[in-house]
């Protein structure tokens, strides 16, 4: 390992709340922490391993299954990024790290005790010695442990990236990503960046529109487009706690779980149409109380800019821009040469360089952690 940072070809690997794929982005980063992107690839995972994942994280599975879904997730993991290093038209010896995230089975970000023991943890599974094995890449993985065992929620970790690419030209910027959950940072040069997770992103919107129109999701927002808004059904839903906690804190589908989510539809508009698109406000309005309650009692915001599979639904968008104020500018992360399909994979490609040269990847004033670490674990080939 060289003591100074050098250029280097970074796989970044990540499957998020949504667990619809896996996403890789094959990018050079500079010591200077400059990328330039040169691939990415959205791997789909079968529908048999979808289904055992979600066994999973309705805690319906065994041990056994939670052993073997790691060695598989990590044949998964290592077959994307040999996709997207051969869509760069380059070869497996070309390039030097992997930074996988793995796949979240469960997070539990909050202090709760057993006999006097933290059970404070997170898990994320695909084997890393199967994708460094498989590749012939040194591989590096589990990066959210070291945070919690620091005292910090694991999460939001994209705010390396998020401070490393927005905090300059004097702009205070709030970068909102909306994965199957949204989470915000929120970057300036005149004060501390923050960030926490502002509630469901895409994880209700999912779960609807295969419920109700057995679509995987809302393409191009066409179902929400069709529907109107159930303000009483809206209001209702906004009474869940976690939205008025302050921050730092996360969430995720141990907290919208189906159940959760079944138990609203109680309540819900009998047009399914009409669900969708109070479901998506329901995404676009927790995001607007979450400024309006957490960001903007600190700070003013010049710009947004939405990454995550939400950007690409512009009923979503077209909501978002219509809570907040005009001289707010609403960008998306393209409008910074960054795209937003693989925001969250570029970032685990840094954090993955970050771990190889030891350089901290936490921010503690974004995640809680006392002091920063170094994150993740590294497998060499």
């Amino acid at each position: 390992m060289s003591k100074n940072p050098e250029t280097k070809l970074v796989v970044g690997l990540m499957s998020g709340t949504s667990a619809d794929g896996i996403d890789a982005a094959l990018v050079k980063i500079n010591p200077d922490f400059s990328i330039e992107f040169l691939a990415g690839t959205e791997f789909q995972l079968s529908e048999k391993i979808r289904g055992v994942l979600f066994k999973i994280f309705k805690n319906e599975s065994s041990p056994e299954e939670i052993c073997w879904m790691n060695f598989v997730l990590g044949e998964c993991f290592a077959d994307a990024a040999l996709e997207v290093i051969q869509k760069a038209g380059l070869m497996p010896d070309d390039v030097d790290l992997i930074g996988s995230h793995g796949q979240t089975i469960y997070h539990k970000p909050d202090d709760d005790f057993i006999d006097g023991f933290n059970k404070k943890s997170t898990l994320q599974i695909a084997e890393a010695s199967v994708i460094c094995e498989k590749t012939g890449i040194t591989t590096v993985s589990d990066f959210r442990p070291a945070d919690i065992a620091a005292g910090g929620q694991g999460a939001p970790l994209v705010s390396f990236f998020d401070e490393a690419f927005f905090k300059k030209d004097g702009k205070n910027r709030a970068v909102q990503n909306i994965g199957g959950i949204g989470n915000v940072t929120v970057v300036g040069e005149n004060f501390p960046s923050f960030a926490f997770d502002t509630g469901p992103g895409n994880v209700i919107i999912d779960y609807c529109a295969r419920k109700f129109f057995e679509q995987p999701y809302d393409k191009d927002g066409n179902l929400a487009a069709r529907g109107k808004i159930s303000r009483e059904w809206l209001e209702e839903m906004l009474k869940e706690p976690y939205y008025g906690r302050k921050p730092p804190k996360t969430t995720g589908r141990e907290l919208f779980t189906p159940d959760y989510i079944e138990n609203f539809l109680k309540s819900a508009p009998e047009n399914p149409y009409d669900i969708m698109a109070t479901v998506t406000s329901l995404t676009a309005k927790s995001i607007n109380d979450a400024y309006i309650n957490f960001i903007f009692s600190v700070t003013s915001i010049d710009e947004i800019i939405i990454g995550g599979g939400g950007a690409f639904n512009p009923v979503l968008m077209g909501m978002i821009r219509d809570l907040f104020p005009k001289e707010i500018k609403v960008l998306k992360h393209e409008d910074f040469g960054i795209p937003d399909r693989y925001k969250e994979a570029i970032a685990f490609a840094i954090l993955a360089y970050t771990s190889y040269y030891r350089i901290p990847g936490n921010i503690p004033s974004c995640t809680g952690a006392s002091h920063k670490k170094v994150l993740g674990k590294i497998t060499y080939f």
